[in-house]
């Protein structure tokens, strides 16, 4: 990445990384090296979880452990985010994430299975603690939400996210299945330690604002907060360790909770920040305004994140996984979503400026409801090769190749932007909290895909894969046709 950094013979003489400022260069390599670790144990774990030689689970419950360990993950952004905005800062938090992080994979690298649900766990807990921090940190890189390099920053940001997520999959992926499970997962270790490493290495170059603890918690706030959370802790130990002595304890004694809580919890935080007279009448109306967006992500999440699942599950039982006659390990499928956006993110970022330039970009909501209807069309494609396996034989690897195409071109379309106007809406008394509550439109959609495996439902059955197809289209095209009422919501934002 050394050439990347560049004189801009616009300004002062500083360095910077795309033409933007130096500080993206950490936070991008910080979040590459974290996709790295969390993108290559997610490769493994649907197949290690059905595998005979792993923990030999039937393929609904592993796409429900799957799904829920997802909405766990964007779930507990949210608490991430309050953690930024109240008790430790942005990059304090950012950087004991990645060590808990690290720790979790270390876990999962024992080869014992009592000890597998509590690495996923930590992962899980470092990876919220991160994810809010580390976006709000691009953020304070710009000249506020104005600035025409923003939407372009986040993208780049994005890029780093997938070169890490492309490796893994190829790194970790080929030792996880050819060589030994828990030795892929504690590569992924090693990934995040040289992550937390190049973070500490780099945070001189970042912005003074990522210090700051915006609102910390007074010292009766901070005795209330502890106190709540010992309460609450003790009296989910006491359940759990009952069912455990009842003999009563099954895997949905976890996994049912979760889910409903990953449902509930997204419309109980966006009905707080709502109704919170400390907001200006702008700020309430831009959260109106962004209602829209969440659900909008909310279904579109819900069919993307089955790639790794509902796709991959499949790929290993019905999908001719070879090319030329050379077979590949089924976890590098993931790897074709993080190449296409290497390839065509740059593409899009320079498209998005162009337009913008002769004042011809696509609005937010235009952007948005594409992506829908993309997405939407991935799983109309999916058909096909269900069909093919439904007849006895296995489907092309090129089927899910074209599913994985399209449905990174409606990436590319709603998720970087949806990052941008998250901090741009965001409330000024929200604001590391409102990329958790973005993330919650993903926890939301995979706590979708988890119950409705928990319920018995067969994600690769035909008539399941046409009904999100079509609902993802019909919404796509349903906030499209409101889209002059969003607008007016938005206020200035664009």
């Amino acid at each position: 990445m050394a050439s990347s950094l560049t004189k801009d013979s616009a300004s002062s003489g500083e360095k910077t990384f795309f033409g933007h400022p130096r500080g993206l260069a950490t936070l991008f390599m910080t979040e590459m090296w974290e996709r790295f670790s969390y993108y290559g144990m997610r490769a493994l774990l649907p197949l290690y979880l059905i595998a005979p030689g792993g923990l030999d689970m039937n393929p609904a419950t592993a796409t429900a452990i799957y799904s829920v360990y997802l909405s766990l993950v964007y779930l507990l952004a949210m608490p991430g985010g309050w953690f930024g905005d109240r008790v430790w800062g942005p990059r304090k938090t950012v950087a004991i994430a990645g060590g808990v992080i690290m720790a979790g994979h270390l876990v999962l690298a024992l080869p014992w299975e009592g000890t597998f649900f509590g690495g996923l766990g930590l992962v899980a807990i470092g990876s919220g603690l991160l994810k809010s921090n580390i976006s709000t940190m691009v953020g304070h890189l710009y000249d506020g939400p104005e600035d025409p390099r923003r939407d372009g920053g986040f993208t780049i940001f994005y890029m780093g996210i997938n070169m890490g997520a492309f490796a893994a999959p190829l790194v970790i992926g080929t030792v996880g299945e050819n060589v030994n499970w828990h030795l892929g997962f504690a590569l992924a270790a090693l990934g995040m330690g040289l992550g937390v490493l190049q973070f500490l290495l780099g945070t001189k170059h970042l912005d003074e604002k990522s210090l700051i603890v915006p609102k910390p918690l007074s010292k009766d706030e901070r005795a209330a907060t502890l106190r709540k959370s010992m309460i609450w802790l003790g009296i989910a130990a006491v359940f759990y360790i009952g069912t455990v002595v009842t003999g009563v304890y099954t895997l949905n004694w976890l996994l049912v909770p979760i889910t409903i809580a990953g449902l509930v919890i997204p419309v109980m935080v966006l009905t707080r920040i709502k109704r919170d007279k400390e907001l200006s009448e702008a700020e309430q109306s831009k959260m109106s305004g962004y209602i829209w967006f969440f659900v909008a992500a909310a279904i579109f999440w819900m069919i993307y994140d089955q790639g790794g699942s509902t796709l991959a599950i499949f790929a290993e039982s019905s999908a001719e996984n070879s090319v030329f006659g050379w077979d590949f390990p089924v976890s590098w499928y993931q790897s074709v979503n993080p190449v296409l956006i290497m390839a065509l993110a740059p593409v899009f970022a320079a498209f998005w400026l162009a337009l913008n330039r002769r004042g011809k970009e696509p609005s937010t909501i235009v952007k948005f409801s594409s992506g829908l209807v993309l997405v939407g069309a991935s799983f109309f494609v999916f058909l096909m090769p269900l069909t093919i396996a439904g007849d006895g034989h296995k489907a092309a690897a090129m089927w899910l190749v074209a599913i994985y195409f399209i449905q990174t071109v409606a990436e590319l379309t709603l998720s970087p932007v949806g990052l941008s106007v998250t901090t741009k809406m965001a409330p000024a008394k929200y604001a590391s909290q409102m990329m958790g509550v973005w993330f919650l439109a993903v926890t939301a959609g995979d706590c979708t895909t988890g119950l409705l495996s928990l319920a018995g439902v067969e994600l690769n059955g035909t008539g399941v894969v046409a009904a999100e197809a079509t609902l993802a289209v019909v919404a796509g095209i349903a906030i499209f046709m409101y889209r002059g009422k969003v607008k007016k919501l938005m206020g200035e934002v664009r």
